[in-house]
Parts: C-alpha cells; structure tokens; sequence
C-alpha cells in the first residue's frame, strides 16, 4: 500500500488556485495577420472578415489592439467555425501594396468582406468590446426578411426602397444569389422573400424579383435578368437601392466626405418632397455623366441649419442649392434657375474648371463682361467648407493626405 501525499495549507490553496485560473480562463484566439501571400485565400474563404488596416506608430491603432483582440474572444465562442467570422489585421507599414489595393487613407480603418467581396461602408462605430461584437452580430443576422402571406407587402414602409424576391424553394440557386446580394446591399434596400405556395400567384413565368421604389404612385420594376448571374443581378439591385441623389445625415456624412467628391447639395424642408422631386429629375438629365465626378445630396434644412448660415441662407430661404468643395462652399442662384436647359450643367462645370474659385476671389472672368464694359478686380472671399467638418476627425484617426483646393 503506497503511503497517501499530504500537502500543506499553503500549497494546496495554491495548487486550488491554479486549478481555478486554468478552468476560468478564456481561450484567446490569434489574429490573422494578413500579406500579400495570403490574403485573398483567407478572404475568400470567410463568411464574414473584418480587418483592422493599422500602423503600429498609430496611437490610435495601438489603442485599438487590445479591443479588437478582445472582441473576436467573445466573437469566436459564438461562430466557432473557423470561416464563419474572420478578425484580421494588416500591418500597412510593412504591406503598402495592400494598403494601396484598398485606398487606406487613415488609421486604423476597419473594413469589412463577405465572401472576399469588400463592403463599401467600413466600421465606423464606437471603438469597444460590445459595439464591435455587437456589429458582427447583426452582420451575420438574415437580412431578408420572409412573407408568409402575400397581404404583408400591402403594410410595407413605402418611404424605403424594397425588393421582393419570390422563389419556387429556398434550397436554390436563385435564392442563393439573391441572398448574396441582400447580405451587401441590405443597408441601402429592405430586401423580403417569399417561397413555395405562398409566392406562387408571383411566378407566372418562373422565380423573380420585384423592386418596389418609395411613394405609392411609383410603379413596380421587374428584374429581366439571369437570376443565377451575380453581377448581372447585384448591378441591377445596386442600381435601384442607390439612388442618383442620396441623402446626406450626421450618420453618414464621415463616409461620404471620405469618397472624396465635392458635394452638389439640395437643401429642402422634410416636407418639400416637390423641390425634391425637381432637383433629383434634373440631376438625371443633366448631369449623368458627372456622377463619378461630384456627389449629388440633398439635406434636411431644419437639421443642416449651420451650414445654411455659413452660406448666409436660413430655413425660410430653402429650397437653396450650393457646392461644398471641402475648400469653399458655392451658392446656386434662384432655385427656379434649375429648370433652365444646362444652367445645373454649367454650374458643376465653372466647379471643376475653378471658374467658381476665381470668380469669389477675383470677380467675374473677363468673358463674362458685357461689352463695353471694363473688368473689374473685385476681392471676395467664398465662404470655407461646412461639410469638411463631418470628415474623419484627427482626433480618432491618423490621417495619411489632404484634399487639393477647388
């Protein structure tokens, strides 16, 4: 019989004390760091990846570390699987190549993939433990919303966007695509399906997919295209879920400024949807083909009141039309003007020309004197950029450039 092994007081509460630590500590998981040897594999492969694009001599970056590390812990005990949710990092000093790939412009910026496909909005919420694991979360939550009786769509919220997807079954090719395509777009469109029995009134001539736009007198668009062709139909969605003339908030104005685009903004009371109506028209048919070139908004005027002022303009002068080049801010003339054939066109134009720049500075150019009439130098000065302020602030990034004067 082996003689028992009495340990004392002491060492038994440490051995306890060890017993405990090792049952109660969490597991940490690694971050993947990622180059140029393995990116686009792991990417790839990924449900949901969110990468923190970072430069170690960032003290926003090096603020970041710890949080990030700590909420894909909590991240990984609720999608265990591997290529459910990736947390990434990449390291921009020493993989500039990668940083470049995708216009890394401050850190740290948090930028979020599906299936290797980059979002076009990154995270920009508050920088916690909750907040990120909370923003995974509803990223992996369905975004399509199921109709179990065609009544339903009669109650949807008119003043969104919406597309109906009706399908023969789930377990589809169709679906799947359609599905894609609702996890990228989903912020921009509310996206509804209906299935089997329930959508058959719908599939006259097989699977399809409706866009409802906003209003109840706008009529339904049918989506004529290849169902199982991604691009095809993500081009289509994207179209319809996008508008030509977005609306600016305090909620998106750091993501739209960061496009980089000065802004040809519409100012309107809530209610005015007819001046609405009018500028997004005239947008469309005079200048399509600036879209890449400048972004066209329209604003709450109640909400956007300082830069009204910064304009000289208030609410009772709105509707206003004007440009914020993140230099200057510019006035439209009368708002009527817009109707006029050209006269928007023009506008944008003396933007990108600097007609719009010398003439505040300089007064009007000397084409544009009456004959007979002797130039005049006329100091000015434009009033500076208001929107500029709702850009990524250096007080919770590292900026990398400035914006050339306009």
């Amino acid at each position: 019989m082996n003689p028992a092994l009495f340990l004392s007081l002491p060492d038994l509460r440490c051995s306890l004390l060890l017993l405990v630590t090792w049952v109660f500590t969490p597991v940490t998981t690694e971050i993947t760091s990622l180059d140029t040897e393995n990116i686009d594999e792991i990417l790839n492969n990924a449900d949901v990846a969110l990468v923190n694009f970072y430069a170690d001599w960032c003290r926003f970056s090096q603020m970041l570390h710890p949080i990030f590390e700590e909420a894909s812990d909590v991240i990984k005990e609720e999608f265990p699987n591997e290529n459910q949710v990736v947390f990434a990092r990449v390291d921009c000093d020493q993989h500039s190549e990668i940083a470049q790939r995708y216009r890394i412009s401050k850190y740290p910026t948090l930028k979020l993939f599906r299936n290797g496909m980059m979002m076009k909005r990154e995270y920009r919420g508050q920088r916690s433990v909750k907040a990120l694991a909370d923003y995974i979360r509803q990223q992996k939550s369905d975004p399509i919303q199921e109709i179990r009786d065609l009544a339903e769509i009669t109650t949807l919220d008119r003043s969104k966007r919406s597309i109906i997807g009706y399908f023969e079954q789930k377990d589809s090719d169709n679906y799947r695509v359609f599905e894609r395509v609702a996890n990228i777009l989903h912020d921009d469109c509310a996206f509804l399906s209906a299935f089997g029995d329930v959508s058959k009134p719908e599939r006259y001539s097989g699977d399809n997919i409706i866009y409802k736009p906003p209003g109840h007198s706008a009529p339904d668009m049918v989506y004529l295209g290849a169902m199982t062709n991604f691009d095809v139909t993500y081009n289509w969605i994207q179209d319809k879920c996008v508008p030509l003339v977005r609306e600016i908030t305090f909620e998106n104005g750091e993501e739209l400024t960061e496009e980089g685009l000065p802004f040809l903004i519409l100012f309107h009371m809530k209610e005015d949807t007819e001046s609405l109506e009018i500028f997004q028209n005239e947008v469309a048919r005079q200048l399509i083909s600036e879209k890449g070139t400048i972004n066209f908004l329209h604003a709450d005027c109640d909400k956007f009141r300082h830069p009204l002022l910064h304009i000289q303009k208030t609410p009772a002068d709105c509707p206003v039309i004007a440009i914020d080049s993140f230099r200057h801010m510019y006035v439209f003339g009368d708002f009527k003007d817009v109707l006029i054939p050209g006269k928007l066109k023009q506008f944008v134009f003396d933007l990108h020309s600097g007609k719009l720049h010398r003439e505040f500075h300089h007064g009007p150019d000397p084409t544009d004197t009456a004959p007979g009439e002797q130039a005049q130098d006329v100091a000015s000065s434009p009033p500076e950029s208001s929107f500029q302020k709702l850009a990524p602030s250096e007080y919770r990034y590292t900026l990398l450039r400035d914006r050339d004067e306009l």
